[in-house]
């Protein structure tokens, strides 16, 4: 059987989620299976596994709903594995699954920088109401997920008739060992600045703990820099503007632990590589961070500044932070791309 695996929305240099989310699972499926990866620049191969691959145009093209009748199939694959929904599926010759993160999109308006005004265009009227999604999804032989509860929303809005599996991300070894306590006062954060990650809430809860800083690592364009910098104290965020692998590691293991406010997601892959570290979890309760964070997690109301300050200070009690570091380490079991 010949597999071919999407691999067109990997970065160049550094992963956003969707990245790490397709390297993270082609590599782990290459262990049991030959595997063919789809890329649409060489750049991309930086950050893939050494596999074999073949090049096509960028799944936000005009011509993406064709390219399956003009490039897929002449390489014949049996089946075509995408880790987006949006993959184009017209006159196919072999068989296609689809994934489906989150329907996040559904409940916010803002749509994320840097596409074009076509796609703009098409993401607006795609998420406005269900029936895309189902033409979409329609078209494919299965559908993949990442998480119980997005299957569980998916359900509830009837949103395929193909069969729907969960493939929750994984998180690769760290290779630390079982750490003793937190190096600094430091809160780490990992994500987007999207609405539903609620970054204000980190930012204002700040004023409730002197002496800590908050980290944001991911990049950021300079009017959410300004914006988040103006409610939290001054000097208490600290803006990393994105980082390499090996100095997001540097991050979680000096870090008192990893946070997020947010009120709407899809998994959050970063969650569950600060586990696979060991350090300790503050989590806006929500129903899929318990997917995420089980009994090691410690949970706070996502519009509370004063709550998530409360959950910190929490791990200054003797015992608790390496308590919950223990746990992390232990949850992370749990998920493997494998």
């Amino acid at each position: 059987m010949k597999v071919i695996f999407d691999c067109r929305y990997t970065r160049f240099t550094s992963h956003d989620g969707i990245s790490r989310h397709t390297t993270g699972l082609v590599e782990a499926f290459s262990r049991l299976h030959p595997v063919t990866m789809l890329i649409s620049d060489t750049r991309q191969l930086a950050l893939l596994p050494d596999l074999p691959w073949v090049t096509g145009r960028p799944g936000t093209s005009a011509l993406e709903p064709f390219i399956g009748l003009l490039l897929i199939n002449r390489h014949r694959p049996d089946v075509v594995f995408s880790p987006m929904q949006t993959m184009g599926a017209t006159g196919r010759r072999y068989r296609l699954v689809l994934t489906v993160h989150d329907l996040v999109f559904y409940r916010i308006t803002k749509i994320p920088a840097g596409y074009s005004w076509f796609v703009r265009l098409i993401w607006r009227a795609f998420y406005l109401t269900y029936w895309p999604q189902r033409a979409v999804l329609s078209r494919a032989d299965a559908v993949v997920t990442g998480s119980y509860n997005c299957e569980r929303e998916m359900i509830e809005a009837r949103l395929t008739r193909r069969p729907l599996t969960v493939i929750r991300p994984g998180a690769s070894d760290s290779g630390c060992t079982q750490l003793a306590g937190p190096r600094s006062k430091t809160l780490v954060y990992m994500g987007t600045f999207q609405p539903n990650k609620n970054v204000e809430t980190l930012a204002r809860g700040m004023h409730h703990l002197p002496g800590y800083a908050l980290r944001l690592l991911s990049r950021i364009n300079a009017e959410d820099r300004d914006r988040i910098a103006a409610l939290a104290p001054h000097g208490s965020v600290r803006f990393d503007d994105g980082v390499s692998d090996e100095h997001y590691l540097d991050a979680l293991v000096d870090a008192t632990a990893m946070v997020t406010a947010c009120w709407d997601e899809g998994f959050g892959i970063p969650l569950i590589e600060g586990e696979a570290v060991g350090v300790p979890l503050v989590f806006s309760d929500i129903p899929l961070f318990h997917e995420v964070g089980g009994d090691a997690a410690i949970y706070f109301d996502h519009s509370d500044g004063a709550a998530f300050a409360n959950a910190v200070l929490s791990l200054e009690t003797p015992g608790e932070w390496r308590r919950r570091s223990e746990a992390s380490r232990a949850r992370s079991a749990e998920f493997s791309w494998d």
